[in-house]
């Protein structure tokens, strides 16, 4: 069973150094044009928050449970998701030109990011956020919500490539949280299947897991997400993907 792992490394991840520019851009864009009492005022100031604080919680999660890691970070995805909506509702009901992807505009704003890539992990938040201020503190609201767009865009990308990584690992081998549950479930098969064992025989007859036929080790019970067989159960090896066993139940 493995041990926990190194965990909090947030800072260093470009999608919380995103997170902290669309945070701090969505303060000062709300600040300047919207009502402080207003409803959308609050909901963008906390879906900006939400993006990026439960990325870092999220992090801090992860040297016990990779479940708990790939849902905080879902949750951000989705907080930036709202917030994106949000801006391109300020620029549609105010009848505000939204920038195409291939505009201009939005190719300069975009294109500061990877010019800066190699430099990233070397900048204090105030240094980044600094890159984008000729278009996140423009006088022009439709600039500095276009740009926001076009930020908030790239976040989400690099979000999505993050929980498709964080899916593979949590499948391939889980956090510590997930090795314990592994490794208490190969225990009581084990002591199921002692003949020393004295248990009651009608506890026997419950159902347990089955040991996978490619390697021996236990399976799990999962179900089938796509295809034909969708929504159907199945046991498959718990040592996915070093061992694709599976059996039918």
């Amino acid at each position: 069973m493995g041990k926990l792992r190194p965990s909090g490394g947030y800072r260093d991840l470009r999608s919380f150094q995103a997170a902290t520019i669309i945070y701090d851009g969505t303060c000062w864009f709300c600040e300047k044009f919207l009502d402080s009492r207003s409803r959308t005022c609050d909901q963008m100031v906390q879906a900006a928050r939400s993006g990026r604080q439960n990325i870092a919680e999220g992090s801090r999660a992860s040297a016990t449970s990779s479940q708990t890691e790939l849902r905080l970070t879902n949750v951000a995805r989705s907080s930036l998701e709202e917030l994106l909506l949000d801006y391109e509702d300020y620029l549609r009901h105010r009848h505000l030109r939204q920038w195409k992807a291939d505009d201009p505009e939005a190719l300069k704003v975009r294109g500061l990011w990877r010019e800066d890539r190699s430099d990233q992990s070397d900048r204090t938040d105030q240094q980044r956020y600094a890159v984008y201020a000729p278009w996140l503190d423009h006088e022009n609201p439709a600039i500095r919500a276009n740009a926001m767009v076009c930020l908030i865009n790239q976040a989400n990308t690099l979000l999505d490539r993050q929980i498709e990584a964080l899916e593979a690992q949590f499948i391939g081998e889980g956090g510590y949280s997930e090795q314990l549950a592994a490794a208490r479930l190969a225990r009581r098969t084990a002591d199921r299947s002692d003949p020393s064992d004295q248990t009651d025989q009608t506890d026997r007859r419950k159902p347990e897991a089955p040991l996978c036929p490619a390697c021996g080790k236990p399976m799990a019970l999962r179900t089938a997400r796509k295809g034909t067989k969708a929504g159907q159960q199945f046991w498959g090896c718990s040592a996915y993907p070093d061992c694709k066993g599976l059996v039918g139940i």
